[in-house]
């Protein structure tokens, strides 16, 4: 069996180099290309347990996401997993179904098993939260919200709703109305809610909310269901999702409205169905898998220690108007 003292022998280095090569740790290239040499030439493997317990950490990271059946969660974990992986990093996911209890757990159960950092996926803060967040015994990136005093990456999601709504006007629509969602979700709910009232009262046109029950297609059915009961005369509907877009659309349909003759209607996201609708959805494109990975490089150079002394990490991603068909 081929030890460590072997590969150190073999390369012709001490013992103490092959383990800070194996971990990440400083190293002249020389040194390193005899190592790696001497890896490849035995197919030597370190014992992960023995790396534990010598480290403290396994080289995997806690990722907590509401769900999984999302396009937008699944494309921010890819982006996740492409930085991670090429670093020699697993990843261990944690599912929440939008429960705050199951954060929590899941928070302080990767701590338990010595992961070397955690990266949280929208989330929604509350005071016991972010008293966990800021005790978190390990580093901690956010990704979907922007929270003062933690490292995140998020979306400019106000920029992008306030470009719709403003697109919409620009349109000659007069009538509109919003559908949200929870703003206990600052990001999705909030920020996006706010933005649209903006562009409206900036115009001079009056403001229509309706919440809906969640992010699902069926909640943005039953709320254009509502918008034909109680505002029959509305010409443009801005959505806080995608998904609950393609419910509005689907209700106008079914009642005999021409879509975008009629009522005009917009989401964000740019999720795939989005071109296959009939008519195609216009849409904000919100760079998701580029979330991942800048959340993942933040919370690698966490885990190195390169960001001591340095300020906070906190990036604001951009976002593309995709004006199609239903605008």
């Amino acid at each position: 069996m081929i030890t460590l003292k072997d590969i150190a022998q073999m390369a012709d280095v001490s013992p103490s180099a092959v383990s800070r090569y194996l971990n990440g740790g400083s190293l002249s290239e020389e040194k390193s290309q005899r190592i790696r040499d001497a890896i490849a030439q035995t197919g030597y493997r370190p014992n992960q347990a023995a790396q534990t317990l010598r480290t403290g950490t396994l080289k995997q990271v806690g990722v907590i996401v509401p769900k999984i059946n999302s396009n937008s969660v699944s494309n921010v974990v890819a982006g996740i997993n492409s930085v991670m992986a090429a670093n020699g990093y697993s990843l261990l996911l944690g599912t929440t179904a939008g429960q705050d209890e199951k954060e929590l757990h899941f928070l302080n159960l990767m701590q338990d098993n010595q992961v070397s950092g955690i990266i949280v996926m929208g989330t929604t803060m509350t005071p016991m939260k972010k008293d966990a967040f800021k005790s978190c015994r390990v580093p901690l990136v956010i990704t979907g919200q922007n929270f003062g005093e933690i490292c995140c990456v998020h979306h400019d999601d106000y920029g992008a709703m306030q470009a719709l709504a403003e697109a919409m006007i620009a349109r000659g629509r007069r009538k509109i109305v919003y559908v949200g969602v929870d703003e206990k979700d600052a990001a999705t709910g909030l920020a996006r809610r706010k933005a649209a009232f903006d562009a409206l009262r900036q115009a001079d046109l009056d403001a229509v909310y309706l919440l809906a029950q969640d992010y699902e297609v069926e909640s943005g059915y039953q709320c254009a269901q509502q918008i034909l009961a109680l505002y029959p005369d509305t010409d443009g509907i801005l959505c806080a999702t995608d998904k609950l877009a393609h419910g509005v659309m689907k209700a106008l349909k079914e009642a005999g409205k021409h879509l975008p003759e009629d009522v005009s209607i917009c989401g964000v996201g740019d999720d795939w169905p989005d071109q296959l609708t009939i008519p195609t959805l216009t849409t904000a494109r919100l760079y998701h898998e580029q979330c991942g990975e800048d959340a993942a490089s933040i919370l690698l150079q966490m885990i190195e220690g390169k960001t001591e002394g340095q300020p906070l990490r906190q990036i604001k991603l951009g976002y593309t108007i995709l004006r199609r068909e239903s605008l």
